[in-house]
């Protein structure tokens, strides 16, 4: 058979990083991340729990999304509000696509410290389908694919041969791959040998390589990924989201994935290294993140004491433009945009308007229809 795909070489699965190579990003990934963990140590029980409730938003609707399903957001919030224990279960509404998604987000760190035995792993595939169908399309939930034609990845062209972007170990292979998969996975946690980001970047694209599932391969590979993380950080907690970052650079994790897997060599620098590099930016993301809030902690914090007889619709408002940045709203704030935001009479906007701008909280600018008000930075 002519060679095409990385599983069909010689040292297969035998994957090979250059360390020296890696080290200037391995290093600025864990700067990073020591930085985020640093000012997430800082925070107050009821912030971190924040934070963790947007990152576990976050990653439920990006795996999905790089699937091409889309989650609703307040949806899949109130469902991670539940199992972080936020709010009351029966307050909750549950959606069966969001609830599947969420179990596989929760599943790859609320048992991090428990071995991924195969039996874990295809708990983790029947509670994403739990219909037993992809769709409209019954599937084999819950065990590895069985179907004797090829697992091909293709993208359909009409009137032409699909262009096939990668085909998977056919089925009867899939056992014993996925086997020494599982015992490689175990060993790393038990006696690490590598570094953890490492480990994640490797486990994640052999377990896209062997594809061993007839659906769901990319969401389960990423909670792998994210179960590897947990483990190098030995933490329950989701700080930052991987998922959301590569949902960012698709286009640069498909080419990855898609470079890696399609060699002869067992050589994995490049796929590892762009991996690396979105840990360290999902952890400068969560970073920015919790600085932008402290800042605007801080914002109020001095608001509440140097303007304390604020009304609650010019709080609402003040709240909105601080929100959009220091750009602020497109098109400016106007008086019929305060009536539509803090629901209020036009003549209360004028004046309540007025009133900020006399005490100096907003700058205004033009005339008549034209007249549109900004926030003063800093306070």
């Amino acid at each position: 058979m002519r060679f095409m795909w990385i599983w069909q070489a010689k040292k297969w699965p035998r994957f090979e990083v250059d360390a020296q190579a890696l080290q200037p990003a391995l290093s600025a990934a864990r700067l990073a991340q020591g930085r985020m963990l640093g000012v997430a140590g800082n925070l107050q029980l009821v912030d971190l729990s924040e934070l963790q409730l947007g990152e576990w938003t976050q990653e439920a609707i990006s795996t999905a999304q790089i699937e091409g399903e889309t989650l609703q957001v307040n949806s899949v919030r109130a469902s991670a509000a539940r199992r972080l224990g936020l709010t009351p279960a029966d307050r909750v509404p549950r959606d069966a696509r969001t609830e599947a998604t969420l179990d596989i987000v929760e599943a790859a760190v609320a048992r991090w410290d428990e071995p991924l035995s195969e039996e874990r792993l295809l708990d983790w595939h029947a509670a994403l389908f739990p219909n037993g169908r992809s769709g409209i399309t019954r599937i084999v939930t819950g065990g590895y694919r069985v179907h004797e034609d090829p697992m091909q990845i293709v993208t359909p062209r009409i009137g032409k041969p699909d262009t096939v972007h990668y085909e998977a170990p056919p089925s009867r292979d899939v056992p014993a791959q996925m086997k020494a998969l599982l015992e490689w996975f175990e060993d790393g946690r038990e006696q690490p040998a590598m570094d953890g980001i490492v480990r994640s970047a490797i486990a994640h694209l052999w377990f896209e390589t062997i594809h061993p599932f007839e659906d769901g391969n990319g969401r389960i590979g990423r909670a792998l990924s994210d179960l590897a993380l947990a483990q190098d950080l030995r933490s329950n907690q989701r700080l930052f989201s991987m998922s959301q970052q590569l949902w960012l650079d698709r286009v640069g994790y498909y080419n990855q994935l898609q470079a890696a897997s399609a060699q002869e060599s067992m050589g994995v620098t490049p796929w590892v290294r762009w991996f690396v590099g979105c840990v360290e930016k999902a952890c400068l993301a969560t970073l920015a993140q919790i600085q932008a809030a402290g800042a605007k902690a801080g914002f109020w914090a001095l608001l509440d004491t140097a303007h304390p007889q604020l009304t609650p619709s010019q709080r609402k408002v003040l709240n909105k433009l601080y929100d959009a940045g220091p750009d602020g709203f497109l098109g400016g704030m106007s008086t019929e945009k305060y009536v539509a935001i803090a629901g209020v009479s036009r003549a209360t906007a004028y004046r309540e308007l007025t009133e900020m701008v006399a005490s100096g909280l907003l700058e205004r600018t033009g005339q008549g229809k034209a007249t549109r008000y900004a926030l003063v930075r800093p306070m």
